[in-house]
């Protein structure tokens, strides 16, 4: 799943490969109206990942429309499922969304663990019959039909993207053969976020999904898909089709190892929205996939050296172990044709980098850069001047020296009025300009986002805070 939350992986096109598709088992991208009305309700439940409004040209049709039903029955279930600890969102409303057919019935007979255990049996059933309810009390086929030209255009929009993903690759690597039937579906109303479901069906048949957000837009405000942005996004989440029914075979040769892994890197991971060590291990795997595509199609060395630094800031330290795992099964494909024969190695594997996750932290936060000292005052200081227009702040080594990422600490309104950034000429200082007021309490966070080395290895979040005198 990327939140993406846009994913973050920016390729260079100018030498990559022709490859493509070379059989046509993929269909050409569409809109779905399951995945369009899903996002909808959960937009009108104000869920923060279905609340973006990146093409909002759509999103103004979406509250135009359906406002008068933002009290709806269905809408305050959904909020009482989100209240719950392990609270309905994210991926687990496409999974729904692809379990229904074009009436709203269920594909397959839901349990507690179908369409996905964050719903349960009880509440998935519920929410299919008010689903119903809400469909026929707004009209939405109106609101549908209204917006089919739109939607037609969107996919036309998207084909130079589906038009270089390599899906021969995917059946090749992980061995098995192309009888899923693959889908890429446009989610207008997803913002940022991208999810790669999959649905099996009682007659075997397996849907393998890639549902991908919108979160561009040109000058007119049209929707825009560029390969940089959304290339990398579509091959990441057609590999989660391939990866998370690994897991669920066998959950218990994952779990021990895999728990005490993510309370290592459990801050990293829920800030991505990865809340359990189920979805750390899945999003590993896919993220390892990608690497080991662009190495199979000759991307450029620093292009991969790039994305194995961007998994790493993202808590994923163990990538390249996990990377060269799976290069020792792709070398070893004559006693193991598919991934799935090989998943005891990497259950395996995971035992190691669980018994050396503190080391893998340790090594790479050493190469971190990080705050060194603060001229103007000390961390903490209760007795700032208010008249104080700069702070000056030292790293131990140089950064990239572009962009800035600054953010507010636990309260909004603590946040100093910035003015500007400066880097100095070396690229181991910043300088901030800044108002600040008398007698009040102040923090700022530096963040990896923009305060990385060149070679693209962030900082660890640091805090700034201090009270000016009255």
């Amino acid at each position: 799943m990327t939140i993406k939350l846009v994913s973050t992986l920016f390729f260079s096109f100018i030498t990559i490969f022709c490859l493509g598709q070379t059989t046509n088992i993929l269909e050409k991208p569409k809109v779905d109206e399951r995945v369009e009305l899903l996002s909808i309700v959960f937009r009108l439940a104000e869920s923060q990942e279905y609340s973006r409004e990146d093409f909002k040209l759509y999103t103004d049709k979406i509250e135009d429309y359906y406002s008068p039903y933002k009290n709806h029955e269905l809408i305050e279930f959904i909020k009482e499922l989100r209240k719950k600890e392990a609270g309905v969102g994210y991926d687990a409303v496409m999974k729904m969304a692809i379990h229904l057919d074009n009436q709203l019935n269920p594909l397959v007979e839901f349990t507690d663990e179908i369409p996905d255990k964050r719903w349960g049996k009880d509440n998935a059933n519920k929410f299919v019959r008010l689903l119903k309810k809400f469909y026929k009390d707004t009209n939405s086929q109106k609101f549908f039909n209204e917006n089919k030209l739109l939607y037609a255009e969107i996919n036309e929009r998207f084909l130079p993207v589906y038009e270089h993903l390599d899906l021969n690759w995917y059946t090749t690597f992980y061995g098995k053969e192309p009888n899923e039937e693959f889908i890429i579906v446009n989610g207008l109303g997803n913002g940022g976020g991208n999810y790669g479901p999959s649905i099996e069906l009682p007659n075997g048949e397996r849907k393998v999904y890639a549902i991908m957000g919108t979160w561009e837009t040109d000058s007119l405000n049209m929707a825009k898909f560029t390969l940089d942005n959304h290339f990398p996004t579509l091959l990441h989440e057609f590999n989660h089709s391939f990866v998370n029914y690994l897991l669920e075979k066998n959950p218990k040769l994952y779990k021990k190892s895999g728990e005490k892994m993510f309370e290592f890197v459990k801050s990293d991971m829920e800030s991505q929205a990865y809340r359990s060590w189920e979805i750390m291990f899945n999003e590993a795997l896919v993220r390892a996939a990608v690497i080991k595509y662009m190495k199979d199609h000759n991307f450029d060395e620093k292009i991969i050296n790039e994305e194995i630094i961007r998994q790493k800031n993202r808590g994923f330290v163990w990538i390249e172990q996990l990377l060269s795992e799976l290069e020792k099964y792709d070398n070893s494909r004559d006693i193991y044709p598919t991934l799935e024969s090989y998943m005891p190695n990497i259950a395996k594997a995971y035992i190691t980098y669980a018994n050396e996750i503190e080391d893998y932290i340790k090594e790479y936060d050493e190469e971190r850069p990080k705050v060194i000292s603060i001229d103007e005052f000390t961390n903490g200081d209760q007795e700032v001047n208010g008249s104080l227009n700069h702070v000056t702040i030292h790293f131990d080594k140089p950064l990239l020296g572009k962009g800035q990422s600054v953010s507010y600490g636990d309260d909004k309104n603590a946040l100093p009025k910035f003015k500007s950034l400066k880097y100095s000429e070396d690229k181991k200082t910043i300088i901030i300009e800044w108002e600040l007021e008398d007698n009040k309490n102040y923090e700022f966070v530096l963040t990896g986002l923009a305060f990385k080395t060149p070679d693209g290895i962030s900082m660890n979040d640091y805090k700034i805070q201090f009270k000016t005198k009255k």
